[in-house]
């Protein structure tokens, strides 16, 4: 009876085990691409590399299970996909990569903390998502977008004292490791960026759950994409680098980015998110978003050697805040509307005629909210 016991309390425990390295994945993520960065390498020769290791390891396994749907996808299905791959990857993964070169890790990890809400400020736009400001949760809402935004703008503008590095003699060395590398301009540029950077991927994830719907391939919907963009991020890279000596790769911390990005979070973390999310829900893992910035914040320090500015951590703790707030609001709504849908019907057969749809209308957005929200936790 007792090894039964144990055997479900380990099980319960795995969501939280599995939550958790995800989130050290993404701190590795995050100090590998600094230090290579601040090594020289090329923002979009990386992109490109990563996704061309992404599209060689996906591609064998697309044509050797989905070979015989590859021709149910039409020119104009194609298309789509090629639109997609331009915005979610070879865009916003771009402007998202150069926005770390330009400030620090610690910037990069705060910030991704408002990913969800961008999604939940998008979703809002398309009148997929609605806001009542007369109830608690309405207002909860609002309130956590004004907090991420208000996290940026302080990170952007208020550097603040600097804290000291945690260790003098980092692993990642090079010549220099400035915080801000060509001043505050730079600095500002960077934030919004990123800012930027996640706002279009955070459309590239509502179109994706869109094409879903339309065509619910996932395997030949990312794989298609991932050959596009590979195709693309060449070009963008040829045209931004054109010397060859800079695209080669040695056994150094250029080739440990490629290969940590377009292996292990791109495959070991991808993986585990969505197991993760099934087991308890995207807004279970969303939760867990602060621990990589407070790991960010030790490890670039220890590791990279890199300041820490108070605007950056009191900026991280705002967006952390904006976030629960509208993470904690939409769990609460989630509980409340299947009650509400069970509401005493003692009105006129006409007001159910018209209820019906509303209702259905309801459920179709709450799925599709559900299928946008699995992806804010996808890599950056």
């Amino acid at each position: 009876m007792f090894p039964h016991k144990n055997m479900y309390e380990m099980d319960s425990k795995k969501p939280y085990i599995v939550a958790i390295i995800i989130q050290v994945i993404y701190t590795g993520m995050f100090v590998i691409l600094k230090a290579a960065f601040n090594q020289g390498f090329n923002t979009f020769i990386f992109t490109f590399y990563c996704q061309a290791a992404a599209t060689a390891l996906l591609l064998p396994i697309a044509v050797f299970r989905e070979r015989k749907n590859m021709c149910s996808m039409s020119f104009g299905l194609l298309l789509k996909l090629f639109l997609c791959a331009l915005i979610g990857n070879t865009c916003a993964i771009n402007l998202l990569n150069l926005a770390l070169r330009f400030t620090s890790a610690t910037v990069q990890s705060a910030i991704s903390n408002s990913k969800p809400v961008t999604i939940f400020c998008l979703a809002l736009m398309l009148r997929m998502e609605v806001v009542n400001l007369k109830s608690a949760y309405g207002i909860a809402k609002v309130t956590g977008v004004a907090l991420c935004l208000g996290g940026v703008f302080l990170i952007a503008f208020f550097a603040g004292p600097s804290l000291s590095p945690v260790n003098h003699r980092h692993a990642f060395q090079s010549g220099h490791t400035p915080s801000v590398p060509a001043g505050h301009a730079i600095w500002i540029k960077g934030t919004f960026l990123k800012l930027l950077g996640d706002m279009i991927w955070s459309l590239w994830i509502t179109l994706q759950a869109a094409l879903l719907k339309e065509y619910p391939n996932k395997m030949l919907v990312t794989v298609t994409q991932s050959v596009f963009s590979t195709a693309q991020l060449f070009v963008v890279a040829a045209v931004a680098e054109r010397d060859i000596s800079r695209w080669k790769l040695g056994l150094d911390i250029r080739l440990l980015a490629v290969l940590y990005t377009g292996f292990v979070v791109a495959g070991v973390c991808n993986y585990l998110q969505v197991w993760c999310m099934e087991m308890k829900g995207p807004v279970f893992l969303a939760m867990w978003f602060p621990l990589c910035f407070v790991l960010t914040i030790f490890c670039s320090s220890f590791f990279l050697g890199e300041i820490v500015h108070l605007g950056s951590i009191l900026g991280g703790i705002v967006l952390i805040g904006g976030l629960y707030s509208v993470l904690w609001a939409k769990s609460k709504e989630t509980m409340i509307e299947p009650c509400s849908e069970v509401n005493p019907i003692e009105s006129a057969q006409e007001e159910k005629g018209q209820k019906k749809p509303d209702v259905h209308q309801e459920d179709g957005r709450g799925k599709h909210e559900e299928e946008t929200s699995a992806y804010t936790v996808e890599q950056v």
